[in-house]
């Protein structure tokens, strides 16, 4: 994964792609403050899952701030946030719509036996474990409360 960020950000700088050079050298700060971050745990480089991870959280910044931008009037800033989201998706497996989420959802919760709220923490456990990248974990977990209702 962080070879074809780095071979796509090396072909992005050759084509003078400017937009695209300055999101992939955001994605690969994002890995190494990761990396930086897991270092005390005995790891030097994240794994390929943790780098899902990382871009899962820069998906959703961006995605945060295009609603407030929305609400703030700021086209311009609208647009260069909505930029940024198009180019990490390319990086993050496809994402699950609602229907295969509430398909995933109901699956899990049969397989660990939860039947209560109180058992969230489970199901949410496991969905981050199998499912990501592949899934708003926000939309997700609103999901399992209200079947565990």
């Amino acid at each position: 994964m962080r070879d074809k960020i780095n071979a796509d950000l090396t072909q992005a700088m050759k084509a003078g792609e400017k937009v695209r050079v300055g999101t992939l050298r955001l994605i690969n700060s994002a890995i190494k403050s990761a990396d930086i971050e897991a270092r005390p745990s005995g790891k030097d480089k994240i794994s390929d899952d943790e780098i899902l991870a990382v871009l899962s959280r820069m998906l959703k910044q961006r995605r945060d701030s295009i609603e407030q931008f929305t609400a703030g009037g700021r086209q311009d800033l609208v647009d260069k946030e909505a930029a940024e989201v198009a180019i990490i998706e390319v990086y993050l497996p496809k994402q699950m719509d609602e229907s295969e989420m509430k398909t995933v959802i109901t699956g899990i919760i049969k397989e660990v036996g939860a039947e209560s709220p109180k058992d969230m923490g489970k199901v949410m456990g496991a969905l981050k474990q199998r499912y990501a990248g592949q899934m708003d974990f926000g939309k997700a977990s609103a999901a399992v409360k209200d079947i565990l209702k």
